[in-house]
């Protein structure tokens, strides 16, 4: 077998989903600094080479504009991500429901949905998770690495502090509305703590968009296997992480390879239908980025999402079955947005 090319034919012919990109944070900056049509001219080929049919943007709020222009700033990228999106509009639209979706899917075109990366541009006012919802949020990741009103982040690595906690008072009132409003709940970035207080208050499938397994590389950013597995019986999926040091890609080894670690580990522990691609791939946006200091960043285990045809590929070589990785490439978050999305 060709591997290289059946995995080619895989993402020209099957949805293909990335469930982590800071793309409105990425499109933000750049219009400050008097850029425009970022999508068109940093990413829209490269969606295309890897058959992209949906991206999930993140809205990530820099730690500088925390707390007074969280809200701010979330607003400002939502704005700068319509705007970009309307300039290759023939190509690139907005996902707020399942015939959006669908369309992405029938007409072969690049759809985006927006979602929270940490929910303080709400701060606690629970309203504004409904004016959220209708700007066309629809998947939350409760919090960053870092405490909010909803709950407490994870670290990357061990940090000096007070007692942890999981879901606040207003945490647990958050989950149970992002449930009736048909919003998902994203575990990445959530401590353990707060974790296993979504799985006793919530009831609907869950996700982690961009997290790897802890039994590959021991961070506390990424999930243990009883996490997996209660992410699996509640029919949720999982997307494999392509940071670097999340992944635990160490120097002079292959990344993808390493990917393909984490991939087979959990499927291997909970079946091919709750695993797929996040790749939080942060060069380019790291470059964006408002800064003192410019330096090189080397982050990313996938030079762009072209590259995610190299990754099934060592999938397939691993004797991944083509069915088991049509589910992997984006089969099994389609089925999640669709139960999701009204």
């Amino acid at each position: 077998m060709d591997f290289y090319k059946t995995a080619l034919n895989l993402h020209e012919n099957n949805v293909v989903v990335d469930t982590h990109l800071d793309l409105a944070g990425e499109i933000y900056n750049r219009y400050l600094a008097g850029e425009k049509e970022v999508i068109k001219n940093r990413y829209l080929d490269n969606f295309k080479k890897g058959g992209f049919n949906v991206i999930v943007s993140s809205l990530y709020i820099d730690d500088m504009f925390l707390p007074e222009l969280g809200l701010k700033t979330a607003l400002g990228q939502i704005s700068a991500i319509m705007e970009d999106v309307e300039s290759c509009k023939d190509e690139v639209f907005l996902i707020k429901n399942k015939n959006d979706l669908q369309r992405a899917i029938k007409e072969n075109k690049i759809g985006i949905m927006l979602s929270f990366e940490g929910l303080e541009p709400i701060g606690k006012d629970i309203g504004l998770l409904r004016v959220f919802y209708e700007l066309g949020l629809r998947a939350a990741g409760l919090v960053w690495s870092r405490r909010n009103f909803v709950a407490d982040g994870c670290s990357f690595n061990p940090v000096e502090e007070g007692q942890k906690g999981g879901l606040t008072k207003f945490g647990v009132e958050v989950v149970r509305k992002m449930e009736e409003m048909n919003m998902l709940i994203d575990v990445s970035h959530l401590n353990d703590e707060g974790f296993w207080d979504v799985v006793k208050f919530t009831n609907k499938p869950f996700i982690a968009s961009h997290s790897c397994a802890r039994s590959i590389h021991g961070r506390m950013r990424n999930l243990t296997d009883e996490q997996i597995k209660v992410i699996a019986e509640r029919n949720g999926v999982i997307g494999i992480n392509a940071y670097k040091n999340i992944a635990g890609v160490k120097e002079g080894e292959d990344p993808i390879k390493k990917l393909a670690d984490h991939i087979e580990y959990m499927v291997d522990l909970v079946g091919p239908r709750h695993v797929g691609y996040g790749f939080d791939l942060c060069n380019s946006y790291y470059d964006s980025e408002l800064k003192f200091k410019f330096e090189p960043h080397n982050s990313d285990s996938l030079n762009s999402h072209k590259d995610a045809v190299l990754l099934t590929e060592e999938l397939l070589k691993r004797g991944m079955s083509t069915e088991d990785a049509k589910l992997v490439i984006g089969g099994n978050f389609l089925r999640i947005f669709n139960d999701i999305l009204q």
